[in-house]
């Protein structure tokens, strides 16, 4: 039996276990690929929509189920398909679905000061995306001795979410959000907040153009 020196034995031994490991990096590395998500989002300094690259594993716990499941009724509101009609006092949300029902979601609204009502069309459609306080809502804040950022890139501490859908040339939108147990409430500060799972399947729905009814 040919002499084999301990050196050769260690070398043996690493290499085996490099062998045995190399499938699991790779699956490692196949699942944080996958974990990435590409995402288009409009940067508000430059003007411009830009390409980002957000981590699913930290968002997964962010995307909160409702504290209300979304609830499928009848609708006989002579709204067309596609309306979306935001109850401000029961703080639910209708999207019609135009089959004589509509998907019914719990929302949170504005608080007392201010809460709106009115007609608008969703003007745009935001994936994750990023938030610039008003310099009004950053002096108020900031009176409160909480510093509120300039600019916000979209994410899983944003407050606006997964998703925002943004009500024609107001400050106004329908999004996310971060907390989810804000909702039924009316503590906002004029938008209207969705958990994210709710916003997204809403997001998937409308369209650029769309009618929203406040009321």
């Amino acid at each position: 039996m040919p002499f084999i020196s301990p050196a050769r034995i260690v070398i043996r031994i690493v290499l085996s276990i490099a062998a045995g490991l190399a499938p699991l990096v790779t699956a490692w590395n196949m699942s944080a690929a996958s974990e990435m998500q590409e995402v288009r989002q409009f940067d508000p300094r430059s003007g411009t929509w830009v390409k980002r690259r957000v981590d699913n594993s930290k968002l997964a716990g962010k995307l909160n189920a409702a504290p209300v499941p979304p609830q499928l009724i009848a609708f006989e509101g002579g709204a067309g398909p596609g309306t979306i009609i935001v109850d401000t006092e029961r703080r639910r949300l209708l999207y019609v679905n135009g089959d004589g029902t509509a998907t019914e979601y719990i929302i949170g609204v504005g608080r007392e000061g201010f809460a709106w009502k009115g007609s608008e069309k969703i003007s745009r459609k935001a994936e994750w995306p990023s938030w610039t306080p008003p310099e009004e809502m950053r002096r108020r804040e900031a009176h409160r001795g909480r510093i509120l950022p300039i600019t916000m890139e979209g994410g899983p501490d944003n407050p606006l979410g997964a998703r925002a859908l943004y009500l024609g040339g107001t400050l106004y939108r329908i999004h996310g959000t971060n907390e989810p147990w804000t909702l039924g409430k009316a503590v906002s500060s004029g938008c209207i907040r969705m958990a994210n799972d709710d916003v997204i399947d809403l997001y998937n729905k409308v369209r650029v153009g769309s009618p929203v009814v406040v009321k």
